[in-house]
């Protein structure tokens, strides 16, 4: 077992084989393809959301908080290294969460009712509210912060103080999209209880 768990993407493979199996076991307990396919939409929804929030609140919990008191010396470790490997699961985790909820709507038949609020039967206000705030962090994420943080890293090659503005902005539509997150998350777990 220390060969799998030592190696992440051994690991990752085993938990993707045991979710697999959990799939077909479901899908042949009598569940209607439907109901298959919707879940199966909603698990890769969460799935990629929790990446794209947990890394969202790392970024504001402990990465945001800590650099100041990183010592100069070790700072390019976070800033060369780690940031940007971040930023790649990031930005794409952000992405596929979108991608996957837009299409659970779809599927589901209330997308445009969500995107209107809930104005057409007003059952789909509170996933609409969440599903505008979530469309909102994205385009934070792929607008706002990943074209910042570039400059702000380096990636892309500015003067000392273009940096330092970049990475300012960026780190300030990251702390919007924390503070806009918990709302978020509050709408889209509460719509089944409050609807």
């Amino acid at each position: 077992m220390a060969v799998i768990l030592s190696n992440l993407r051994n690991a990752v493979i085993l938990s993707t084989v045991l979710a697999i199996a959990l799939i077909v076991w479901t899908a042949q307990s009598g569940a209607s393809p439907s109901g298959v396919e919707l879940g199966l939409m909603r698990f890769l929804h969460v799935l990629c959301g929790i990446m794209w929030i947990g890394l969202l609140w790392y970024f504001n919990f402990v990465q945001i908080p800590t650099m100041p008191k990183v010592p100069a010396e070790l700072k390019g470790g976070v800033t060369k290294f780690i940031a940007p490997e971040a930023l790649f699961w990031f930005r794409w985790s952000a992405l596929a969460t979108v991608v996957f909820g837009l299409l659970l709507a779809l599927r589901s038949g209330y997308l445009a009712d969500a995107l209107l609020l809930g104005t057409v039967n007003g059952s789909a206000r509170l996933i609409g509210i969440g599903m505008w705030l979530g469309l909102i962090m994205f385009f934070n994420v792929w607008g706002i912060i990943w074209p910042n943080q570039k400059r702000a890293l380096g990636i892309i090659q500015v003067d000392a103080d273009t940096a330092a503005k970049a990475g300012r902005l960026a780190m300030l539509a990251s702390r919007t999209n924390m503070v806009l997150s918990i709302p978020m998350l509050f709408c889209m777990v509460a719509q089944m209880h409050f609807a």
